[in-house]
This record gives C-alpha cells, structure tokens and sequence, in this order.
C-alpha cells in the first residue's frame, strides 16, 4: 500500500510504498534529500516528521547520536499513513540522470603501500554526468554492490578516477591490486549529495581521513576548473606519511591559491616529521581553526573521525550545525535505491 509523504513549507508530495524508505521514494520521484552513506549511519538524511508516524524498516534504527531531538533517519524509516516531513534541504533532479556503464581498467597504480589510484575509462562517446564529490557503485559478480567516490572532476567525464583502500578479505578491494588494464567492471552514478554549496563565497575547511581525500580532490579540482576563489584549509589525516599520497595534487592547489592552508595530520606516535602535524583529524582542526563561525566544513573518512570532526567544530569552535557537510565510508554492501 502506497502513502503520500508530503514536504513541508512547499508543494511537494511523492508516493511511499509501506516498505520503502522514504528517502529512497523521494529520490525515485525525482527530489534529492541530503544523504551519503544510506545505512544509518551519516546521518545526513535526519529531518522532522510534522504529522504522521513512521517506523523503522528490518531491524535499522530511527535515529543515531547525530539526530537533534524531533528527528529521524530518512534512510531508515518507512512511513505507517500519510506524512508530512521537513527535510533539511531539498532539490529537484533527473532519475534518469543516473546511468549504468560497462566501464574498461584503463590504469592501475599504487599510490600508497595500501592504496590503488585505479582510473577507469568508459565506452567510447559515453560521458558520465556528476557534481563534485558524488560517488558511484560497482556491481560484483555476486549481485552485491560497494561504493567509491568519485576523484577526479565532473570535466573529466569520459572516464572516473577512484582511491580504493585495500581491505583484507574485501570483496572488491582486495582484487583491486591485481586488476590489469582491460578488465571490465560494470558501475552506475551518480550518488550522494556531498558537495559544494557553491552560492557561498565564505571560508572553506575540507577535513580527510585516508581515502576520504577523493571527494575532498573531486571538489578541489571542479574549483581550481572554474576559477572559485574562497578562502581554503585542506587538513587530510592519515596514520602514517604514506597515507597523504597525492601531495603533488595539493601542491598544484596551493600555486593556485597561495593562502591556501594544508596541514597533514599524522597520528602514529612518531610518524610526524617537519611540517606534519602530531595527531588526529579533529586535533588539527581545533589547533588550526580557532573560530569557525561563518566557515562552510566538509568533512570525509570514517564514521568515528566524521563524529569526532563534527563535535570538535561545533562544540567548540561556533560552526553551525548546517555548515557542516560530511561524507562518511562505511565499509561493506552499498544499499540499493
């Protein structure tokens, strides 16, 4: 049985089947809600449901440590009647839009000892249409999906770029050091709503952990692309030296924006050398931004270093919660839309 989710302050209104997420009905009637990792986890997608009830679907949760009081995950509920919701922000978009490609290993490199930057070409005359910092999903033999981020930008569209960090026992990226050029991998994008707010023109702080670095690239590059010239700080956290692989990328950034800030956090006892910083992602935000207030964060890794980054720059540095973006690597099955 199908029920009607209606969008407050707006005209807005989407069918839900009882079983669907609502999310995942807004999306396939064509209105993007903010999301990223879709498991309950980001919390990206929390808003307020204003009339109706909704419950949680299979055994997820409601909500998760980063909702505010009168909200819900969008990822994770169904709704039981008619709603009415008010989203944190919303926009409308193409279902069409997002395609399937049988894409081509095009290039396979190591970037660091557990990092492949592998570069994937997509059939001839096909592009792949995205924004900044989206990702897509690789299909497995086995029908399962996993999701990677997109690094290189949306101009480079006749192939997509991605940093797989290589997991033991992975289903795919413990395969990925021995794909050769030629394999064949099958991908649908784009997903995800991690990007720049580009109607701002206030400071910028991007916060990395690892291969959080893609999307953080992705967005970087569309800028450097289109000449927008905002205030930046990159800090990209890793464990060891090896993990900040693309320092020739944030130099080429930092020629084009020379008061661009770049601090590499190290958090290994010992791994900082001159000019790194001794600790973690959300220790090197508190030690470099002293005030926040008025600056846009966007923030990728691990679920832990997100929350960490996220309740160091609002609780004590004055960020509002809404200039908080994030991105959040869950490892494991994509979930289907």
């Amino acid at each position: 049985m199908n029920h009607r989710i209606a969008i407050a302050g707006s005209d807005v209104a989407f069918e839900c089947a009882g079983n669907e997420s609502v999310l995942d009905a807004a999306a396939r009637a064509g209105i993007e809600l903010p999301y990223s990792c879709r498991k309950g986890v980001c919390g990206n997608c929390a808003g307020a449901v204003v009339r109706g009830e909704v419950a949680a679907i299979g055994t997820g949760a409601l909500t998760n440590e980063t909702c505010l009081p009168d909200q819900v995950l969008f990822c994770m509920c169904a709704p039981r009647g008619d709603i009415e919701i008010a989203p944190t922000a919303m926009r409308r978009i193409d279902p069409a839009a997002r395609k399937r490609f049988t894409a081509k290993v095009f290039r396979n490199e190591l970037a660091a000892p557990d990092v492949s930057v592998l570069q994937l070409r997509l059939p001839t005359g096909q592009r792949a249409k995205f924004r900044a910092g989206q990702y897509l999903q690789l299909s497995l033999p086995d029908g399962s999906t996993r999701s990677y981020s997109m690094a290189n930008a949306p101009h480079e569209s006749d192939a997509v770029t991605l940093h797989v960090r290589h997991v033991p026992g992975g289903a795919f990226s413990a395969r990925v050091p021995r794909l050769t050029a030629g394999e064949l991998v099958d991908i649908e994008l784009p997903f995800g709503a991690f990007s720049l707010q580009e109607e701002q023109a206030r400071p910028v702080v991007f916060v990395a952990g690892g291969t959080g670095f893609a999307p953080v690239k992705s967005i970087l590059d569309d800028m450097l692309k289109r000449r927008i010239d905002r205030p930046i700080t990159l800090i990209w956290a890793a464990r060891q030296a090896d993990g900040i692989y693309l320092r020739t990328a944030v130099a080429r950034w930092q020629k084009q924006w020379p008061q661009m800030r770049f601090v590499s956090a190290l958090s290994d006892d010992g791994a900082a050398g001159d000019g790194d910083f001794a600790g973690r992602a959300d220790e090197a935000l508190l030690a470099t931004c002293p005030d926040l207030k008025g600056h846009e964060l966007y923030c990728c890794g691990s679920p832990a270093m997100v929350n960490a980054v996220r309740d160091a720059a609002l609780r004590h540095r004055g960020l509002d919660a809404g200039d908080f973006h994030s991105d959040v690597f869950v490892e494991g099955p994509a979930a289907r839309s």
